[in-house]
């Protein structure tokens, strides 16, 4: 194992903005081998809140793991100087390098399910409401443009966004989570009569001329099943990961099998399931399996992914997505709100971290050992 071996597994690690290798683009910044087969490789970015950085971690990773004699494999980032990027620029022949309304997004997240009807609108207000209360900054794209239900469950109705002075549309804010809706440029509750095209358009607005800003979590609400929309987005976000939603019973679970084989065909990695409508729980605590049980550990089991929670049914669930607060919020003991919060903390769990990078600590060489003193001579004397 050498560094022209590691190089030429990375050329396999492929930029999706760019649509060239790593190495080629000579972001490659270094590479480390150490003894004992742990390679450290850093790679250079082009902004410092590069929404792939994810992709870049996976992609590395595996790609010098495939090298013999590599036994474990450390990713780190920094980002490229001016010169650098100018030189880019010029090697690609373009003026600008991509960044971005998105540049700033750490983690991109599509909520999908194969039908309608399973609460995904619903869990993805109250997981953006959750992942909030643990300290993070989230928006939520409502991208189900058919039956957008987002500005409702936020208490925003059909206020339109303002612009900036930068021709950037700004997303509305509630509960502390940004939010951005087809639902703000019609009139309140009107049907949206769209076809592929005027859907595509749409989307690329939203994810271009929206000033989302700094986020750690971007969820997008999909519409149901496997059309336009979810494929779009697959081509816009090739870095985001996918969040399938089912019902316990096995009908739902195999419909939404289906959205997993859309994510598998347009390369979104699936980072886990969430069973929702998990038995419905009374106000006095009784749990009835209304719609069966196990379907989401099956479907998770299935794609060899995680269950990242089992949501109940409750009556306040359903209430506060009425009301325009999330139950999170409202009532955080909540059987229901509780199993979001464990899904909420599974998706902080899996998101990748850059590990800091230790100094170097030059250790001055230690002051020579004095002679060891001679040995008395003679007998030794028993002590009292």
């Amino acid at each position: 194992m050498n560094r022209d071996e590691i190089l030429k597994a990375l050329e396999a690690v492929i930029d999706p903005e760019l649509r060239r290798s790593i190495v080629e683009l000579e972001m490659v910044r270094s590479i480390d081998i150490s003894d004992n087969g742990v390679v450290d490789v850093t790679v250079s970015l082009t902004t410092a809140g590069c929404p792939i950085k994810g992709h870049f971690q996976t992609s590395v990773a595996e790609a010098v793991s495939s090298v013999d004699g590599v036994t474990h494999v450390n990713v780190y980032f920094d980002v490229l100087s001016d010169s650098e990027k100018g030189a880019l620029q010029q090697k690609l022949g373009r003026g600008s390098l991509p960044e971005g309304a998105l540049a700033q997004v750490s983690n991109v997240l599509c909520i999908g399910s194969g039908k309608g009807g399973v609460g995904k609108s619903t869990l993805t207000a109250n997981l953006a409401a959750a992942l909030t209360a643990d300290g993070k900054r989230v928006g939520i794209l409502d991208a189900d443009v058919w039956g957008y239900s987002i500005p409702r469950m936020y208490g925003l109705g059909a206020t339109r966004p303002p612009v900036s002075p930068q021709r950037k549309i700004v997303p509305l804010e509630s509960h502390g989570v940004k939010v951005m809706s087809i639902g703000f440029f019609v009139e309140e509750d009107a049907a949206v009569v769209w076809r592929g095209p005027m859907l595509h358009k749409a989307l690329g607005q939203f994810l271009q001329d929206v000033e989302w800003g700094v986020l750690d979590y971007l969820l997008i609400d999909l519409p149901p099943g496997t059309g336009d929309v979810s494929m779009t987005l697959a081509q816009m976000l090739p870095q985001a990961q996918f969040v399938i939603v089912t019902t316990p019973q096995p009908t739902a679970q195999k419909v939404a099998r289906r959205s997993a084989e859309m994510a598998h065909k347009v390369s979104l990695e699936i980072c886990g399931v969430i069973e929702n409508m998990s038995g419905f729980v009374t106000p006095g605590g009784e749990r009835y399996a209304i719609f069966g049980e196990g379907g989401g550990k099956d479907l998770a089991d299935e794609l060899d992914v995680p269950l990242l929670g089992r949501v109940p049914l409750t009556m306040p669930l359903r209430a506060h997505a009425d009301s325009g607060t999330p139950l999170v919020i409202e009532d955080p003991d909540d059987p229901a709100s509780q199993a979001i919060r464990q899904a909420a903390r599974g998706l902080i769990a899996m998101a990748p971290m850059d590990l800091p990078t230790l100094p170097l600590v030059e250790v001055a060489p230690s002051a020579p050992t004095p002679p060891a003193s001679p040995k008395p001579a003679g007998m030794s004397l028993p002590m009292a």
